[in-house]
């Protein structure tokens, strides 16, 4: 294992695996390969590790989780506690369900109103009972969703891919179509397809832009539970950096790679924005898979033309805006659910037509669909969330994707200062109000008793996550729809992860692709060995936590965990 001499900053000039990045992807590859034994270097750009699951501070009484909104399958044997496990953190994470029984999810339309339940068998009743003329078509549907989920459930714990044709030839036709063309191909009206894909802001894509196999593994994620990690997402985070470290990893924040270096087809290390280079067999890119392949690796130097060319033209998902907004009220009696708002029953239509509005006169001034998610339900008296008798909530929507949007002729990335821009501020005005209108549309009044409310756009997510033109779900199309990068590359010792690759979007689909990662590097069955109860690296190594031990300090890695501005919670 290599080991290197110390440079700048405390640095070694070579490591056994650098990660670029620290979403969840990075940071589930990067410990367990620092409980197998490899010397591990993570670098992050932000201030703080996680990615999109990370969160932030605002007046010293509230915190609020960027994209950690739910998280499914966290029972004793779940997709996330079985990850935690091999690293012998699990029980450093406290899951809270959801309202998994009468519905962790509510969806509403102008004719109905949809309440989730954990179970497929609960949540195939509650369809027939919404759309009691179409119970055929939704039995056709949820037939081929369950033998789609069970593919997707044994390609996790070790079957190969003959295996699974083997197993499953029916189901394993669908892993190439979307759900659009299942929808289709069962018949459900503009109003079913509304409420069976009604949650499509957990992959950010429209029935057509999203492969059925993912809509079927998100659903089935959920299907299995609905929790919240306790103390935030940030506590989730924070876990997985305490293995890194304590199986010798190091975490290093507002530390910026410039380029990855390759050298005759093979990964070598990196070079930091300071100059500074740093050499590694293994190179795991947790950035931006567009900006690995283009900017950091610089294209055709790196990769085969078609490869390459695939990727420029790749298509992104939905960008979305969120609006994060605390009371110094609570809210009125509310279930522990999330709340999928649509305006029309065609959420198909209304999508096309918010498109279609915009392209004809820049017009974005009604809100069609809405997604609200109360993070002082899910952990009620958590002392960061909001002060006792106060409410902390989210609002998101999908926007047009794209810098013309925002009257910008470019993102943070290309070093355009859009903060100040009068039409980008006005644009964000003006998605604000609507946002708000429209909550109070389905909670009540409440712009009274507002405390803080501040808006994220797209170029917010790009600044601080330095996501393909800010969306947070990844490329719609890569060659095809349904069709993306896996985990190994062209490049030899390259690895990538997060968002973009083929094991889907939101933490569930990052935490496997990172485990998926790690296994390919290892040559071992990390999932299928954590489920059984193998844990890797030693346990007792893990730090003891303090009495005001804080996850967004540790969050920060130890280099920089007493360093000034981080924000407190008086």
């Amino acid at each position: 294992m290599g080991t290197g001499t110390q440079g700048a900053g405390g640095l070694r000039d070579s490591y056994d695996a650098i990660v670029v990045g620290s979403g969840i992807g990075g940071l589930v590859t990067g410990g367990y390969l620092a409980a197998d034994g490899r010397r591990v270097l993570m670098l992050e750009q932000h201030d703080v590790a996680g990615g999109n699951a990370h969160a932030f501070r605002r007046r010293r009484k509230y915190e609020f989780d960027v994209g950690m909104h739910y998280l499914g399958d966290c029972g004793p044997d779940g997709l996330i506690p079985t990850i935690l496990s091999g690293l012998g953190v699990r029980d450093r994470v406290r899951f809270l369900p959801m309202d998994n029984e009468h519905g962790f999810d509510r969806v509403m339309t102008p004719t109905a109103t949809l309440d989730v339940p954990a179970g497929w068998d609960a949540y195939a009743d509650r369809l027939r009972q919404a759309l009691p003329e179409e119970a055929d078509r939704v039995d056709r549907f949820i037939e081929l969703a369950t033998a789609l989920a069970a593919v997707n459930r044994a390609s996790l714990t070790g079957d190969s891919m003959a295996q699974l044709c083997r197993r499953f030839p029916e189901a394993m036709r669908w892993t190439r179509r979307t759900l659009g063309q299942a929808l289709d191909h069962c018949g459900l009206s503009a109003k079913g397809r509304t409420l069976i894909a009604a949650q499509a802001g957990n992959y950010g894509s429209m029935p057509d832009g999203v492969g059925f196999a993912e809509h079927v593994n998100i659903t089935d994620h959920y299907l299995r539970g609905a929790y919240y990690p306790e103390g935030g997402g940030q506590a989730l985070v924070a876990a997985f950096v305490e293995a890194l470290e304590a199986y010798g990893g190091e975490l290093r924040t507002r530390c910026e790679v410039r380029r990855i270096l390759i050298e005759n087809g093979r990964a070598t290390g990196v070079e930091l924005t300071d100059g500074q280079r740093i050499s590694a067999p293994l190179v795991i890119s947790n950035a931006d898979y567009r900006s690995t392949v283009l900017d950091l690796c610089g294209g055709e130097a790196a990769f085969p033309a078609g490869l390459v060319a695939r990727t420029r033209e790749a298509t992104m998902r939905n960008a979305i805006v969120s609006v994060y907004v605390a009371l110094d009220t609570e809210l009125p009696a509310l279930p522990n659910a999330n709340i999928w708002w649509h305006g029309s029953d065609d959420m198909e239509g209304a999508h096309a037509a918010m498109l279609e509005r915009y392209a004809r006169d820049g017009s974005m001034d009604t809100v069609s669909q809405l997604a609200l998610f109360f993070a002082s339900l899910r952990d009620p008296g958590a002392h960061a969330v909001c002060p006792p008798g106060h409410s902390n909530f989210q609002l998101m929507m999908n926007c047009p994707f794209g810098y013309d949007f925002w009257g910008v002729p470019g993102g943070p990335v290309h070093g355009e200062p859009y903060r100040r821009n009068p039409t980008y501020l006005a644009r964000k005005r003006q998605l604000t109000e609507a946002m708000l209108d429209t909550a109070e549309k389905i909670l009540g009044p409440f712009r009274s008793r507002i405390t803080h409310v501040e808006t994220a756009t797209p170029l917010t997510n790009e600044r601080y996550i330095r996501a393909g033109g800010g969306t947070p779900y990844g490329m719609a199309t890569w060659g095809g729809t349904a069709r993306r990068p896996d985990v190994r590359t062209e490049v030899e010792g390259l690895y990538v992860v997060g968002q973009n690759v083929r094991y889907g979007s939101g933490i569930g689909g990052v935490a496997t692709c990172g485990i998926a990662a790690a296994s390919r590097i290892l040559g071992r069955g990390l999932f299928a060995e954590a489920y059984t109860g193998v844990v890797l690296g030693d346990a007792s190594r893990l730090p003891e936590r303090a009495p005001d031990w804080d996850p967004l300090a540790v969050s920060r890695g130890q280099a920089r965990r007493r360093a000034k501005g981080l924000a407190g919670i008086g």
